[in-house]
Order: structure tokens, then sequence, then C-alpha cells
């Protein structure tokens, strides 16, 4: 139906089923299926600090969506430069190669103070630097293995609600 629908409308239908829980605090993703934990993840946060002001590398905290998703299909490790796959496999933990890869999940903001998430081209996205998961070491975007991200691309849909918390996850009402 949803699918009919979107042909209809010209649009698609949001995964309301699953919703992504970020802590700061703990460096952790929790991946929930209908309210219910489906999956965790270490993740990698900004290392510059939290927060939404424009032209800085801060992680936004607050409510999100997945607004677009990139990259379905490709290998892990692939680079990617202005969300265009460059053709390069980046193995992980590669000496001072810090680049996007894997897939990319855009992220919205919902909130008023995080409504620039989208133009400050905040991702989840996967990182050839997997030794600094567990630490904030990212320039704002929320990053992963590149197969966990792989896992979380296949998982959720656009549209998914995205919780980025200062606290540990249990915060979240988990």
């Amino acid at each position: 139906m949803c699918a009919a629908m979107a042909a209809f409308l010209f649009s698609s239908c949001a995964d309301t089923r699953h919703r992504v829980v970020v802590s700061v605090a703990e460096q952790r993703m929790v991946v929930l299926d209908q309210g219910k934990p489906l999956a965790q993840f270490p993740v990698s946060t900004s290392k510059f600090g939290l927060g939404s002001s424009g032209k800085t590398n801060f992680t936004p905290l607050g409510r999100h969506a997945v607004a677009k998703k990139i990259g379905g299909g490709q290998p892990l490790g692939m680079k990617f430069k202005s969300r265009r796959p460059t053709g390069e496999i980046v193995p992980v933990n590669a000496p001072g190669r810090d680049p996007i890869v894997t897939r990319i999940l855009w992220l919205k903001g919902l909130e008023t103070h995080n409504q620039n998430t989208y133009s400050r081209y905040i991702y989840i996205h996967g990182t050839p630097e997997e030794h600094t998961l567990g630490t904030p070491a990212s320039y704002g975007c929320v990053r992963m293995r590149s197969v966990d991200v792989a896992w979380l691309y296949d998982t959720v849909g656009k549209g998914a609600k995205v919780d980025i918390n200062p606290g540990p996850v249990a915060s979240a009402g988990l």
C-alpha cells in the first residue's frame, strides 16, 4: 500500500518502525525495532563538542530523521567525495586516512535548535578509523564501522527517527 500511495503522491512513506538512539556519553548507538532493542554499535561523535552552530564541527543534539540514504550496493570501504563513490576502497585503519566510506545516512534536524543539520552535512557514515570508535573523534558526524553502517543502511528507511542525546542511552527512555 505504501509503495502505491508513494507513486501516487510522489513521495515515500517514512520508516516509523525503526528508531536510532545515539548516546554521546557512551559513544554508543542502539537501533530499535518497534520500540525493542534490535542492535547496538560503538560510534564516534565530534571531538570538538556538541551543538548546532553553523560552520562548526559539533555533533548536533536532539531529534533528527534520515533524510537521504547514499551508497547502497557499494563495497565496504568505498570512499565517497561529495556523496559520490570515488572507486577507491580504503582499508580499515589505513594510516593517515579519514574519509567518509561505505554508506551515508544524511540527517535532517526536526527541532528549531538543530534545523540546520542537513545544510551542515551531518551524516551517519562509515569510517576506516575503526580504532577510534568508542571515543569522540569525528568532525561532527556519527561514525561507525563499515560493516555496522552497511547493516544500518539496509535496516532503517528514510524518515526513521534518530535521537542524539548527550547522556546515556537509558536517558532516552529505553
